[in-house]
């Protein structure tokens, strides 16, 4: 399940809320920066990122997603995946298989729908940092979300994102992010290369 969280945290953002504001100036502050890297991130425009994940020093991991609309790849030392926003393809390395899912199903992985939740369901605050700007999401009392708080390190003028910590349940996970791109990403990026899975390959179609 830990191998799972942050990938969904990162995809899930995309589709949680971003309209509610805070009642005091720091707060509104807060929002409206962490909404602005909210749009590098996951704007039309698209993006890309590599990460590099810690959860409470048990398991790391490092991969790429790229970002554009609904359409995502992902890659890890484990799967590489493709949506284009119809059709998802899922290419599991170690047993030669590629998985064959709707776009947006969530059979494309049994703990998709535990991430689910709505950046409304947070209180936010922002401070300076040595290394930008530190964001805090803290999640209301009576919010039933899965994440409890995240705290987003993000570039003082572009507010690029830098470093998230998310709290979900009762450990912390610590993702940094590098080689982080803001438009520029054409759609054949979310392009499944068929041919390159021709040979030695099962394909099992789970629409």
């Amino acid at each position: 399940m830990k191998k799972k969280i942050v990938l969904y945290v990162l995809m899930l953002l995309s589709v949680a809320g971003a309209s509610a504001q805070g009642d005091t100036p720091n707060a509104r502050q807060a929002r409206r920066i962490f909404d602005t890297a909210y749009e590098r991130v996951f704007g039309q425009q698209g993006s890309a990122l590599t990460y590099d994940v810690n959860i409470v020093g048990l398991y790391k991991t490092h991969g790429n997603i790229t970002f554009k609309g609904k359409k995502q790849r992902f890659s890890d030392e484990r799967v590489d995946t493709w949506n284009d926003g119809k059709t998802a393809y899922m290419a599991f390395r170690k047993k030669k298989t590629v998985e064959i899912h709707e776009a947006n199903s969530d059979k494309k992985d049994k703990y998709s729908g535990k991430f689910k939740f709505s950046l409304d369901d947070f209180d936010y605050s922002i401070a300076s940092d040595p290394e930008g700007l530190m964001i805090k999401l803290k999640q209301k009392k009576g919010a039933k979300g899965t994440i409890k708080e995240v705290k987003a390190l993000v570039a003082q003028k572009t507010y690029a994102p830098i470093r998230l910590r998310i709290k979900v349940a009762f450990f912390w996970t610590t993702v940094k992010i590098s080689n982080f791109k803001s438009g520029g990403i054409t759609d054949d990026v979310f392009a499944f290369p068929k041919e390159k899975y021709a040979k030695g390959w099962k394909f099992v179609d789970k629409r």
